[in-house]
C-alpha cells in the first residue's frame, strides 16, 4: 500500500490501564497505510493536560497532517470517506 501520510496518535498508556480505543486507532492507521508518530501519555496527570491543552474530553486523538481528526470513531468515519 502506497504511504498515506503521518499521523501523531496520543494515547493514554497507564501501568495499570492501556486503552483499547489508542490500540485500535493505531492498528487502523496503520492499516491504511499511515506512518505513525505514536505519543504515549504515561500518567493521569498527563492525559489531564493534554486534553486541558487541546480542549478535548477524551483520548486517543488522531492528528494527520496537522489537522485534529478526533477519537478512534471519528477516525473510523475519516477513513471511510477515503
Amino acid at each position: 500500500m502506497a504511504d498515506a501520510g503521518t499521523a501523531t496518535l496520543y494515547r493514554m498508556v497507564l501501568p495499570e490501564h492501556t486503552c483499547p480505543f489508542g490500540v485500535r486507532a493505531k492498528q487502523m492507521l496503520e492499516a491504511a497505510g499511515y506512518d505513525v508518530d505514536d505519543r504515549i501519555l504515561l500518567s493521569r496527570e498527563e492525559v489531564d493536560a493534554f486534553k486541558a491543552e487541546q480542549g478535548v474530553a477524551t483520548t486517543p486523538q488522531i492528528f494527520i497532517d496537522g489537522e485534529r481528526i478526533g477519537g478512534s470513531d471519528e477516525l473510523e468515519r475519516y477513513l471511510a470517506q477515503g
